[in-house]
């Protein structure tokens, strides 16, 4: 009797600590989505850059580099560069969120207002789950306005209802792992100058993927990197499923590779945060 007691009592208090975490990280949530409404700079620019990158290959370099694309009519490489190159302005815009993150992590790290949390009854993870939804949300946003702008200079995605859920599901695992990883990199930077270059990197793997031209126009040196980085998988699921062309094991390497990225990104940021709170 005595230790079912004991049992029932462990469970009541495990239950209550995973909504006490839950409540503080909603609570979390809503200050980092207040802090991006208040002070929308990093915002404007997560969106307003992949915006006019899109705008500058398709308008600009388009109408070359979609002619050598293999099967393309010279006529409409236009139209077909734009097809092509959206997956990878998407991938773009969800790496290029990372950035605003570290930055505000770091912030936040640097500017005591994360000393000022570990000392009140707040767990520790949602301090760091709250800026991962709140990224999360706002790369979900800047995708949905670049594709809307893809869609309004003539994207035509042929994906049925099943398509679009699994593309969202997948831009949703891929969102939800970089943020982590942003997270990490904000609380390993010693400066929010420093913090603000780091994410610069993810930005670039799309470029060295399939994001702009297919990989085996690349030189034979770097396309076994291209091949095997992440954001290649990432961005040819994302076109198999918006374009139907064949998606053959990128959907399983991409849904593995977010999965690492945010497992990683996870331990990273809480080893890290732990030892700066015992300092």
């Amino acid at each position: 009797m005595t230790t079912t007691i004991t049992a029932q009592r462990q469970t009541a208090t495990g239950t209550r600590r995973e909504s006490h975490v839950v409540a503080d990280a909603i609570t979390m949530l809503r200050r980092n989505l207040l802090h991006m409404i208040r002070y929308p700079g990093l915002s404007v620019f997560t969106i307003l850059g992949p915006v006019v990158i899109l705008l500058l290959f398709v308008f600009v370099f388009g109408g070359t580099l979609g002619a050598g694309l293999p099967g393309v009519d010279p006529a409409g490489g236009r139209d077909a560069y734009l097809a092509y190159v959206i997956p990878g302005i998407l991938l773009i815009t969800i790496a290029g969120s990372a950035g605003g993150t570290a930055t505000t992590v770091s912030m936040d790290m640097t500017e005591g207002i994360t000393a000022r949390f570990r000392t009140m009854a707040i767990s520790r993870a949602s301090v760091l789950a709250g800026h991962v939804l709140g990224n999360t949300i706002q790369a979900l946003i800047a995708v949905a306005l670049v594709l809307g702008v893809g869609l309004l200079v003539g994207f035509r995605p042929t994906a049925g209802p099943v398509e679009w859920i699994a593309v969202a599901g997948l831009i949703v695992l891929i969102a939800y792992a970089i943020s982590w990883l942003g997270v990490a990199m904000g609380i390993q930077a010693k400066s929010v100058e420093t913090a603000s270059n780091w994410p610069l990197l993810l930005t670039i793997l799309p470029m060295l993927g399939s994001g702009f031209v297919p990989t085996a126009s690349m030189p034979e040196w770097l396309q076994w990197f291209a091949q095997y980085q992440p954001f290649t998988p990432f961005i040819e699921t994302v076109r198999g499923l918006l374009l139907g062309t064949p998606l053959g094991w990128n959907a399983w390497l991409a849904i593995g590779w977010a999965v690492v990225i945010a497992v990683g990104g996870y331990a990273w940021s809480m080893a890290i945060y732990e030892r700066k709170s015992v300092r």
